[in-house]
Order: structure tokens, then sequence, then C-alpha cells
């Protein structure tokens, strides 16, 4: 969907695909388990017959990871930290194989060392496979090939249906494993794009080298992941959890969806549209407000982002944020307010269009977690720098395919 500027401000139009399409799991996430898991059976790493798929993640990565596990046959434990929403949780327990395959970790979406740790611990029995979204280059070199080409062909879609003097001018993602921004990279060698990073603005990792508690679920933060081409990212936006709380229980209560239609006459068909949007949703449309500000966009300056799941996966969340900000009373002027606050008067505090001082740094920083903390030879840490190490990644999807297609062929010709 295109998002119109009586929500956006902007007259840059904001092209949204929703990952809540996405079959099993409702989020976008089922492609990098998928990207991630696929590479090592391929190439008889992983043995469905005495490994158990281990999926660190803040959530929707571990649940993509249990449902490819599943239709592949294989045991699959889920990682994740204790405070994600209850919706994860209900998910993982009607999914797994036995309730020990869900792993708990101390803290909340930006504590990824603490499910490192766990994973270290458990990768001493050898029985256990980690199959990391954060190192994996599967994932990094799946986006770009699937996510990306899907991206621009939503683009060319929008171009053709009303749009046809638009670029593509920025593509937002809050970093995450970094997994979803490498369709960035594809973009930008089609459209020359800029890359666009996201992050919490309580917890200022590319923005400060700070740190910091958020809530905005399935953007993970603290650290600087391994697959991220910092390099070839152009901006760095920092978005509240105030925002995505608040703009959550604008767009999925009776009375802020009433204020929408009455004051901003927002459609029906757009306030649906609305529901699709899971906490990062919000925070990458914000990002993409900010970065048309920050960057001087215009009507003809398209910017694309993606809803990674929906706002089905946070009612506990909703509950939470009703109860300590408004006191389960969420009344017209709260909306006007919220409204007013996380949309009408979007600034471009905590935004960063990155010299190339700027990128080293941020990348410099990715040091401490893997090669001071989890071993990552110095080697291929440094190699990351070149663009031609990336290409080199991506270099391997046409091979994998050619191995999935050969695979398939010896289990086909054994089944029979």
């Amino acid at each position: 969907m295109v998002l119109p500027s009586s929500i956006t401000g902007i007259e840059s139009p904001i092209i949204v695909v929703f990952g809540d399409r996405f079959p099993m799991i409702t989020a976008h996430k089922v492609l990098a388990a998928y990207s991630c898991f696929v590479p090592r059976v391929i190439t008889g790493q992983f043995d469905p017959t005495r490994h158990r798929a281990v999926w660190p993640s803040t959530g929707n990565y571990a649940r993509g990871g249990i449902a490819i596990s599943t239709l592949m046959g294989s045991r699959g434990v889920a990682v994740l930290p204790a405070g994600m929403s209850q919706e994860r949780f209900d998910w993982l327990d009607k999914w797994v194989s036995d309730p020990s395959d869900i792993v708990r970790t101390a803290g909340t979406e930006s504590n990824v060392k603490e499910i490192y740790d766990a994973c270290n611990e458990m990768a001493k029995d050898p029985g256990n496979f980690i199959l990391n979204q954060f190192c994996e280059f599967g994932n990094h070199a799946g986006h770009y090939e699937v996510t990306g080409r899907a991206l621009a062909h939503a683009f060319e879609h929008v171009k053709a249906n009303g749009y046809s003097d638009i670029r593509l001018a920025a593509f937002t993602s809050a970093t995450g494993s970094a997994g979803t921004i490498a369709a960035g990279d594809r973009l930008k060698d089609i459209y020359g794009t800029k890359i666009v990073a996201v992050e919490a603005l309580e917890c200022p990792t590319m923005l400060e080298n700070g740190f910091g508690e958020h809530n905005i679920q399935g953007i993970g933060d603290k650290h600087i992941p391994l697959i991220h081409n910092v390099m070839n990212t152009d901006v760095v936006v920092g978005v509240t959890d105030r925002a995505t709380d608040e703009l959550d229980v604008l767009f999925n209560t009776p009375v802020g969806q009433q204020y929408l239609s009455q004051r901003h006459g927002i459609s029906a068909d757009l306030l649906e549209a609305l529901t699709h949007f899971g906490f990062s949703a919000i925070c990458n449309v914000i990002a993409a407000i900010k970065t048309a500000k920050l960057l001087g966009y215009g009507a003809n300056d398209a910017i694309v982002t993606i809803a990674t799941d929906g706002s089905a996966l946070y009612p506990s969340e909703r509950v939470k944020t009703l109860a300590q900000r408004f006191k389960n009373n969420f009344t017209k002027i709260d909306a006007a307010e919220v409204f007013s606050e996380h949309l009408g008067h979007v600034g471009t505090d905590g935004t960063m269009d990155c010299t190339a001082l700027d990128k080293n740094r941020i990348f410099n920083l990715g040091y401490y977690t893997w090669v001071e903390q989890q071993g990552t030879p110095f080697e291929v840490f440094e190699a990351r720098r070149s663009q031609s190490f990336w290409r080199s990644v991506r270099a391997y999807t046409p091979v994998w395919d050619e191995l999935i297609t050969e695979f398939n062929a010896r289990v086909a010709k054994i089944s029979q």
C-alpha cells in the first residue's frame, strides 16, 4: 500500500509491503529462517536425524525457525528473551515438540548478548546446531535476492499505477539482525536507492555507541550484527518506542480509529491496513518520514519499507500501554495528542546522514562483539569493509539453488 500524506504529513509516497501475509508465522522472518537453514542442509552440515536446530532471536526469527524445522522434519529450539510479547510464546507453545524447546533468556528486546551466551552454552552439545541470524550470511543473501526483488516489484507496480514520475529514493529498515536491510543493497544496485538503518532512540547504538532498553520488538540492538553491510549504509535514524507503543494503541482501538476517521478523513480501507503494522512496522514508517524531512524529499521521491509483522502479535503489549500511560481510559483527547506528537510533528532528531567517518565508527563498533566476544577471525571481520566481500557472499545464491534442485531430486528418487 501507499501511505497518504493525511497520515504521514509529507509529500513523499511511502510504499509499505506487509510481512503478516507470510504463512505459518504471519511475519517476514520465515524467509530469514529458511535462508539460514537450507544452505546448511544441502551442503551436509546440518543432519536432521541427529541435530537440533537452535534459533536465537528476539521473537519472529525463532518462530520462523521452529516452523521451518517442523516442515523439514527436524527438531527446533527457540531461544528468545523472556520479556517478549506473550503472543510469541503462545504461538511457540503450539508448535514446539517439547516445552524444553523454548529457552527464555533474561531481559527484553535489546538483550541480545544474553541470547548469544545461552547459545554458546548450548553449542557445547554436538547435537545442537546454532543458526544465529546475526552472523549467518545466508540471511543477508536471502533478503538481497528475495526481499530486494519483491520490493523492486512493488515499486514498479506502484509506479505503473498512478505514480509514473517517482524514483525509489530510499529504503528504511530497522536493523535487527541486519538481514532485511540487505534488500537495500539490491535496491541501491538497481535504482541508486539510499539505505536507511533504523534503531530505537532508547538504545542508540549506531547513533551514539549507546545502550539501553526499548520495546520496539523485532529490531534487536546494543551491538552491530556481523551481517550488516555497514559501509553501504547511508543514513541512520532513531525512533522512540514511546511512538511505536502509543501509535499501536491509536491504530488498534475504537477510539483511535474513530479519531483518525473523523478528524483526518482516514478511509475504512486504510484503517484496516493500519492493523497490519506491528511495532517495527510503525518504527520503519516513522523513520521514512524522518528520512524525507532530513533529505528534503518531495512528491517524486518514493520511500519503500516493510511491515515485518502485524498488530496481532501485540495485544498483550497494548494492554500494558493502556494501563501504564492512559490509566485504561484512552480518550479522544489522548488520540489527538498521540497523533500530534508522533505523526503531526515528526522532526529530524536522532538522525545522521552518514559520512565515511560515521560508517567507519559504526563498523568498528562491531569488533567488540564479534572478534573479542564471539571469536570471529579478524580477517573475516575486516574483509566486510569491502563491497567485493558482499558480492562474493551473494554469488552463492545460484549455487544454492542448484544444490536445492539436486537435493530434492535425490530425495524424490529415494522415496520412490
